[in-house]
C-alpha cells in the first residue's frame, strides 16, 4: 500500500471539516460532472462549435491529452501503486474488495484528466487556456473536498496530466500563436467593404461544410458586401474562372481573392504574382497550411486586412523545366517527389467511397507495401530516395513531419529526403515517427539551400505541388525562389478571435434582416 504522510492526513482532515460546514456546495456537483470525462468532452464540443479553427485545434489536443492521461493513470499507475481511498478506510476489507477490487486512490484520475485537457488547450491557445484552467483546478480540488482522494493523489494526478499533454508535442508540434514573419506593410490597396476585390470560391475544396447556417460565399457577402463573389462548382473549369477573376481584378485595379484549400491558393498565387495583384486568402480547405502560416485562420482576419490595406510580401517558390519545357510551376508550401504523389493519387481515387482520412490511411498502407525507391540526380549527385520534400522556406520541427514556418521571406528551400540505400529505411522511418525521434533518424537528410537541381526524372511523370498531383514530363528541374514576389493581405496586428466572431455575428444578423425585408 502506498504510504500516506501526516501532511496528507492533516490537509484531508481540514478539507473534511469544511465539507461538513458546507463551505463549497458546488464542488460536489463539479466532481460528478467530470465523471468519465463528460465535463471535458462537453467543453471540447463547445469550443469546436462556437470557436474558430484555433479553438477546434485546442479542443482536439485537449481530448487527445485527456485520453493519454486516462490510459496512463488507470491502466498503469493505479495497477502499480495500491492506496486505499480515504472514504473506504472504515469499510470492511471483504466489502471493499467485492465492490472495488482493483481501485487505487493514487493518482487521482479526475485530476489527471482535468490537468491534461486544460494543458492541451493552453498549449494551442493561451486565451482559451485561461478559460479552462480555473475549471480544471476546481475539479482537482473537488476530489479532496468530496473525500475520495488525499491531496498527494491530486498533486500526482495533475503532474501526470501535464506530462501527458506535453508529450503530445513530440508527435503533434503545436503551431505558434503568432504568424510567420514576412516583409510588412507592402503596397496594397485598402478596400472598404471589399470594393475592388474579386473572390473566387472553390466549392470543391474542403468538406463543403456550412458554418453557422451560411455558405462560404454568403459569409463573404456579409463581411465584404462590395466585393465581387464568383462561385466555382464541381462541374466548372476552375482555372478558366480563376483567370477571369484575375482579369476582372486587374481591370478594377483591385485585388484577387481565393476561397479554398492549399491547391486553390497555389493556383491563385501564381496568377496574382503574374498580374501584379495582391492576394486575399480565405481558408476554405481541409488543412489550409498557407493561411495558418500567413496569419489568417478565419475569414474575419482576411476581411479586416482587406478593408485596412494591411499586407506582407512573401516568397514564391517555383520549379522550372531545364532543356525545354512549358514554363514554371509554382508552390506556396511544398513540392515533393517519390511515394507521396502516388499516395495522393490513390487517396483521391478512394475518397469518394471511403472519405478523405480513411482513404488516406488505406493509400498510405498500399504505398508503404508496394513502393520502390527512385533513382535521380540531386545537384549532380546520383541518389536513391524514397521521397524528396522541398519546402518554400524553413519548416519546423526537424524531421519528416514539417508542421509550420516561422518566416515566409527567408529566400531558402527546405530540402528533406528519405535515403533508399539505408537498410529497412521505411520501417526505421515509421519507428522514428512513432517514438518522436525523426529529427535524429539516419535515414533522413535535411538541407537548407537557395536552389536545387534535379535530373534523371524520366521515370517520374507526376509531382506534387502543395498537395496536388500534377503530370509533368520534364526530365530535369531547377527549383528556386522568387523573393517577395507575392503580396498577401493579413492584419497588421493579430485580431482577437472572440471579438472578430462577435462582429461577424452582428453583421450576419444585419444581413438576414436585409434579406427578410426583401
Amino acid at each position: 500500500m502506498g504510504p500516506i504522510s501526516d501532511i496528507d492526513r492533516k490537509l484531508f482532515a481540514r478539507v473534511a471539516a469544511s465539507r461538513l460546514r458546507g463551505a463549497h456546495p458546488l464542488l460536489p456537483r463539479l466532481s460528478r460532472a467530470a465523471n468519465h470525462g463528460k465535463l471535458w468532452f462537453g467543453t471540447a464540443a463547445v469550443l469546436g462549435t462556437v470557436g474558430g479553427r484555433t479553438a477546434r485545434r485546442a479542443a482536439l489536443r485537449g481530448v487527445g491529452s485527456l485520453a493519454a492521461a486516462s490510459m496512463a493513470s488507470n491502466m498503469v499507475v493505479k495497477w502499480t501503486v495500491e492506496r486505499r481511498r480515504p472514504v473506504l478506510d472504515a469499510v470492511p476489507l471483504v466489502r471493499r474488495l467485492r465492490h472495488q477490487p482493483w481501485t487505487s486512490s493514487f493518482p487521482s484520475g479526475h485530476s489527471a484528466s482535468a490537468a491534461a485537457f486544460a494543458t492541451g488547450v493552453a498549449i494551442e491557445s493561451s486565451r482559451y487556456g485561461t478559460l479552462v484552467v480555473p475549471l480544471a483546478a476546481a475539479v482537482a480540488a473537488s476530489r479532496v473536498y468530496v473525500g475520495v482522494h488525499y491531496p498527494s493523489d491530486v498533486v500526482a494526478g495533475v503532474a501526470l496530466g501535464i506530462g501527458a499533454a506535453a508529450l503530445t508535442c513530440r508527435w503533434w508540434p503545436p503551431r505558434p500563436e503568432v504568424p510567420a514573419r514576412a516583409r510588412p506593410r507592402v503596397s496594397a490597396p485598402a478596400m472598404p467593404k471589399g470594393e475592388g476585390l474579386v473572390v473566387l470560391v472553390n466549392h470543391s475544396a474542403g468538406n463543403g461544410a456550412v458554418t453557422g447556417g451560411f455558405t462560404d460565399a454568403e459569409q463573404l457577402e456579409v463581411l465584404l458586401p462590395a466585393a465581387e463573389i464568383m462561385e466555382c462548382g464541381p462541374g466548372d473549369d476552375f482555372m478558366a474562372m480563376l483567370g477571369q477573376a484575375a482579369r476582372r481584378a486587374s481591370a478594377r485595379a483591385g485585388a484577387l481573392g481565393i476561397c479554398g484549400g492549399d491547391g486553390s491558393v497555389n493556383a491563385a498565387a501564381a496568377l496574382a504574382a503574374e498580374h501584379g495583384l495582391p492576394l486575399a486568402v480565405f481558408p476554405g480547405g481541409t488543412l489550409d497550411h498557407f493561411a495558418l502560416d500567413i496569419g489568417v485562420p478565419n475569414f474575419e482576419d482576411t476581411a479586416h486586412a482587406v478593408t485596412e490595406g494591411d499586407a506582407v510580401a512573401v516568397d514564391l517558390a517555383r520549379a522550372t523545366p531545364l532543356a525545354g519545357g512549358e514554363g514554371s510551376s509554382h508552390f506556396v508550401n511544398t513540392f515533393s517527389l517519390g511515394f507521396y504523389p502516388e499516395l495522393v493519387r490513390i487517396r483521391e481515387s478512394l475518397q469518394d467511397r471511403l472519405g478523405k482520412w480513411p482513404a488516406a490511411a488505406v493509400a498510405l498502407g498500399r504505398v508503404l507495401r508496394t513502393a520502390t525507391p527512385m533513382e535521380i540526380e540531386v545537384n549532380g549527385h546520383q541518389r536513391r530516395l524514397w521521397v524528396l520534400f522541398v519546402g518554400n522556406g524553413g519548416y519546423s520541427p526537424e524531421g519528416f513531419a514539417p508542421a509550420y514556418r516561422e518566416q515566409l521571406d527567408d529566400g531558402l528551400l527546405d530540402v528533406r529526403a528519405v535515403d533508399g540505400d539505408q537498410p529497412l529505411a521505411r520501417t526505421r522511418l515509421l519507428l522514428s515517427a512513432l517514438t518522436g525521434t525523426l529529427g535524429r533518424s539516419r535515414v533522413l537528410t535535411t538541407r537548407r539551400m537557395r536552389q536545387l537541381r534535379l535530373s534523371g526524372l524520366h521515370a517520374l511523370d507526376t509531382r506534387a505541388y502543395d498537395g496536388e498531383v500534377a503530370a509533368e514530363p520534364a526530365e530535369a528541374l531547377l527549383i528556386d525562389k522568387r523573393p517577395g514576389a507575392l503580396t498577401v493581405y493579413r492584419p497588421a496586428q493579430p485580431q482577437n478571435e472572440l471579438l472578430q466572431r462577435a462582429r461577424t455575428a452582428a453583421a450576419k444578423a444585419k444581413w438576414w434582416r436585409a434579406v427578410l425585408r426583401k
